[in-house]
């Protein structure tokens, strides 16, 4: 309210200055034409004319200058939410802190999470490295969450070059450091560095409470629209979790057959079925060793053994030594075995069905291939399009093998180790499919 009055008493102030200067223009015109003097009236119209001019841009021009600042405006908020769809990554943050930075008179700014710097776009990047731990200023204004001003003082600064964090003139010393709060919690921190602490006025203040509130808003809403991926994800595996009618119901029967012929094979059966099912419902969040994730694939291949016969489906399994202990998300293996035989047996003949798992420097490789029907390369398209994004998945009676367990597999992959981590698949029609997974560090953490 006392800026909006100021501007309107600096408008009226001027509006009187140029009425003042208008008047003793006129009243001088007026006096060159009675003496019939043409050069003191050149002069003076030209003077009138030019005031005239200035006048006008002073109270008309400034409608355009806010259309377009306003546009401005839009263009930065709408390009920032491009960004901020995907969160506060380290990519996101550099391109939001490249797009501000013009909008500013900052020499730089940076973004942080609660624990460290994501992003540093502008002058004396060395002293502000991504990744560095936040500074005790923003630590503060994360626990405070209220935007607060800072100058660094000469023997801050002189500690700095003596830590050798910074090079002699090269830090900025003072900013603006603006929280970033979604749904009441700080989730991190956007700063403006100046080279002058004069420089940080009541506009620069409210431009950096702006941006931090736009950022908040959008990052509000990304969180917002997270939430309900992870409902609708939690709905699906709700749903995944519940037996599979058609292979309860096959196993049954054929358990049920076994009765009447082999009794023995039938309780055997029965237990393994019991078990199976056992490790199916305890979930698939938690880590157990390869060697009982590989133990649960065998014992799935059982019931379909039973089912097909023993000489339809060949499984091999190539286990580099010492991965047996490797703790794995369950059901990673398991999935992919079972499209297999889903999907890739013939009428006639043999399925051999091979397990690797090798170490691949830090990270390790687990491959299922398959000597099956294969897939052409319009299907294998569409199969990894629905592993990367499930809401491609058509429902119905042709929605058969649409790779929603391949996508939970590889969800988990990388919820576990990381975004290096992931799925690979390749297929060749009449020669097989192959689907490797690369577990990212898991070597490392075996080895420590």
């Amino acid at each position: 309210m006392d800026e909006q009055n100021t501007s309107r008493r600096f408008v009226l102030l001027f509006a009187l200055i140029l009425l003042f200067v208008v008047i003793t223009l006129m009243v001088v015109l007026g006096w060159g034409i009675t003496i019939q003097s043409t050069v003191a009236t050149g002069l003076v119209g030209a003077a009138l004319a030019i005031v005239v001019v200035l006048a006008s841009l002073s109270f008309v021009y400034p409608d355009s200058l806010r259309s377009r600042a306003t546009e401005r405006t839009l263009r930065v908020a709408s390009n920032t939410l491009d960004h901020m769809r995907y969160g506060l990554t380290p990519d996101s943050c550099q391109a939001v802190c490249k797009l501000l930075l013009p909008e500013t008179a900052a020499q730089a700014i940076s973004m942080c999470d609660t624990k460290k710097v994501l992003a540093y776009v502008g002058e004396d990047a060395a002293a502000y490295p991504s990744g560095s731990e936040n500074s005790a200023r923003v630590a503060e204004t994360l626990k405070s969450r209220r935007l607060q001003t800072f100058q660094y003082t000469r023997t801050e600064i002189r500690r700095l070059e003596e830590e050798g964090r910074i090079k002699e003139g090269e830090v900025l010393p003072a900013g603006v450091i603006a929280p970033l709060v979604v749904q009441g919690k700080t989730v991190g921190a956007i700063t403006f560095y100046y080279r002058y602490g004069r420089t940080i006025d009541r506009t620069q203040i409210a431009i950096a409470r702006g941006l931090a509130n736009l950022l908040s808003t959008q990052l509000t809403s990304y969180e917002l629209d997270l939430q309900a991926e992870l409902t609708a994800r939690a709905e699906v595996k709700a749903l995944q979790a519940q037996i599979n009618p058609h292979f309860l119901f096959n196993t049954l029967n054929t358990i049920a057959s076994l009765i009447r012929t082999d009794p023995a094979k039938a309780r055997v059966l029965l237990r393994d079925f019991a078990a199976f099912y056992r490790q199916t419902l305890e979930g698939s969040e938690q880590m157990l060793p390869l060697s009982r994730e590989l133990e649960q694939t065998r014992r799935y291949l059982t019931f379909e053994h039973a089912r097909f016969g023993e000489d339809r489906i060949v499984e091999t399994e190539h286990i580099e030594p010492g991965l047996e202990r490797m703790l794995v998300p369950s059901f990673i293996i398991q999935p992919i075995v079972e499209n297999a035989v889903r999907h890739a047996m013939r009428d006639e003949g043999a399925l051999h069905i091979d397990v690797h798992a090798v170490r691949d420097g830090d990270d390790v490789l687990i491959a299922v291939t398959d000597d099956g029907v294969g897939m052409d390369k319009e299907t294998l398209e569409k199969l990894i399009e629905t592993v990367e994004k499930p809401h491609t998945i058509e429902h119905g009676p042709s929605s058969k093998g649409t790779g929603i367990a391949l996508h939970n597999v590889a969800e988990r992959v990388k919820r576990f180790y990381g975004t290096d981590s992931g799925i690979e698949i390749v297929s060749k029609v009449d020669q097989g499919t192959q689907i490797a997974l690369r577990l990212g560090g898991a070597a490392a953490m075996l080895e420590s």
